[in-house]
């Protein structure tokens, strides 16, 4: 280490209590040395008792029977979680809905967002109602575990759109090193060969084999291996499973009104599609800092704040993308069905 970059010790060592994972981009968090010791396991341990503590005040929320799905598999399934006639009008409004967008390519397949924002909620009632809905509201706040509103889209994943390697989503993956809760209410049937979600039940659960394999990572992570496991996304191999006591992923190959919520620290992936594909969801994602022993005191989802986080972020990154980048690009207004605009 550099006598310059001796100055930004004191940074490096703060963000040990923050959910920052990236061993490559700090030499604390990717040390070797210190990850022998033990430091990257014992973040996980404290993060995962955390989260545990918050989700026990939460558990009110949600019912015994889904309690008990998520302490199993760490995912909660819910096939026609909405009344016939509110989905039809829900999916019939966001599919129909043109507004601000931003795409992502990766690999061969494209990620477009339109952020439910209160110009959005405005337009779609029912989309409104969804995230007032105490199932939703409750589902989504204890998988996350906390009692703080989650960022929201309507998300079109549209796949084989470019001459390009394969969409690295479709590699086994945990988002992070702490709980972390994503949802998805299909507003298009899923087939199990066009890019369904998978998931590996069971993996959120720290078991001392999955420390262990977390303490081996952490030993090469910062040099030795892919570029998203060295940004703290760990990869794992399908043939790895067994070993760490866990199933085959499962792949939900789900008909539309089909609600998922699950704790992306578990390992999942985004499967191959063997053709071109398009899959429309309602998508919410919550990741707060892992070590707050508070359940709510979010400023960031404040009323008034809470529906413009997204495009907020979306123009922050735009303003210096030359420090944090910008993969979103601005692609105007479109709908979710439109045909993609870039690849």
């Amino acid at each position: 280490m550099t006598p310059a970059r001796y100055l930004l010790l004191p940074w490096w060592v703060a963000q040990l209590g923050t959910g920052a994972k990236a061993f490559c981009d700090n030499p604390v968090i990717g040390s070797e040395r210190l990850n022998r010791l033990g430091l990257h396991v014992g973040r996980v341990r404290a993060a995962a008792g955390m989260a545990a503590r918050r989700r026990a005040r939460l558990a009110g929320m949600v019912s015994a029977e889904d309690r008990a799905a998520f302490a199993r598999d760490g995912f909660v399934l819910k096939r026609n979680f909405l009344p016939p006639a509110a989905f039809e009008a829900l999916r019939a409004q966001a599919l129909g809905y043109e507004g601000p967008a931003r795409e992502m390519l990766q690999g061969d397949t494209i990620t477009r967002r339109i952020a439910l924002d209160p110009a959005a909620l405005r337009a779609m009632p029912q989309v409104r109602a969804l995230l007032a809905d105490p199932a939703w509201r409750g589902l989504t706040r204890y998988v996350g575990s906390f009692d703080s509103a989650p960022i929201t889209y309507i998300q079109s994943i549209l796949s084989h759109v470019a001459d390009a390697d394969p969409d690295p989503q479709t590699a086994l993956h945990a988002d992070t090193f702490h709980a972390t809760m994503k949802a998805w209410l299909f507003l298009t049937d899923v087939a199990e060969d066009e890019g369904p979600f998978v998931y590996v039940p069971g993996s959120h659960r720290m078991t001392p084999e999955r420390l262990a394999w977390e303490q081996a990572r952490s030993l090469r992570a910062a040099q030795g291996l892919d570029r998203l496991s060295a940004r703290g996304s760990l990869r794992i191999g399908a043939e790895e499973l067994p070993a760490l006591g866990l199933p085959a992923p499962k792949a939900f190959a789900v008909p539309a009104n089909t609600l998922v919520v699950a704790d992306t620290s578990g390992f999942h992936a985004r499967g191959p599609s063997v053709r071109p594909s398009l899959r429309v969801e309602i998508w919410a994602y919550q990741r707060r800092n892992p070590f707050l022993p508070w359940t709510g005191l979010d400023p960031l989802a404040a009323p008034g704040l809470a529906d413009r986080r997204a495009p907020l972020m979306w123009a922050a990154r735009d303003r210096l993308r030359g420090w944090m980048g910008q993969p979103w690009a601005d692609v105007g207004r479109t709908t979710p069905v439109r045909r993609a605009t870039r690849g």
